[in-house]
């Protein structure tokens, strides 16, 4: 499996095209539609998935673009963000800050996550795990074969993510950190939603909120 990433410029947000030999899965498909099409069309195979970390506006910004153009792949999302898709006020956009921009509007989900499984789709085998505290339904997606894992905005290279947001909850997400990801081999590749990668042994000596 190869990784690929696009950083777009709302937020410098990071989408990932993860790549195997027959398909690809895209997460977070956020502001950059031109990068995004650009990207997917290079690689030349059917998107398999959309996952989704979670779902504040920066993460949703070519969600239905992605879907409309390339033939319709299912989007997954958790169970607790699932409407925010199409709440302005909960995915953020909508809040008065953000005057500046258009309400982001997406189509509901076709899959909820579940927490109990393997996922093998289309050749790809991952794991979802809970990691709340930036936003009530984060999550994080483990590759185990490519002994990586991408965090969304929970863990970042030497920090986490905010939480001054709604639903957010700083300890629930240095506990989601400690018992999610820290679990896992330290020689692990980390992908965040902002910001260059990672390992989880870097973060355990170097990131100062664990220090």
């Amino acid at each position: 499996m190869k990784l690929h990433k696009t950083v777009n410029p709302v937020a410098h947000e990071n989408t990932y095209y993860l790549e195997n030999t027959s398909h690809i899965i895209v997460v977070d498909p956020g502001s950059d539609w031109e990068a995004i099409r650009q990207m997917i069309e290079r690689l030349g195979k059917p998107i398999a998935a959309i996952l989704l970390t979670h779902t504040h506006y920066d993460h949703i910004m070519s969600l239905d673009l992605v879907r409309d153009h390339f033939g319709a792949p299912p989007v997954y999302v958790a169970a607790s963000e699932a409407s925010w898709l199409y709440t302005p006020e909960m995915n953020l956009s909508g809040l008065a800050r953000h005057d500046d921009m258009d309400n982001i509007v997406c189509r509901p989900a076709e899959q909820i996550f579940q927490y109990d499984k393997e996922y093998h789709i289309d050749g790809f085998i991952f794991s979802v795990v809970e990691t709340p505290g930036h936003s009530i339904g984060g999550v994080s997606f483990i590759f185990k074969e490519q002994e990586l894992v991408i965090t969304g905005d929970a863990l970042f290279r030497e920090a986490i993510g905010r939480t001054d947001l709604p639903t957010s909850n700083f300890e629930h997400l240095l506990t989601s950190i400690q018992t999610q990801l820290f679990t896992l081999p330290s020689h692990y590749q980390v992908y965040p939603g902002h910001g260059a990668s990672t390992t989880i042994s870097h973060e355990k000596a170097f990131n100062p909120f664990f220090s």
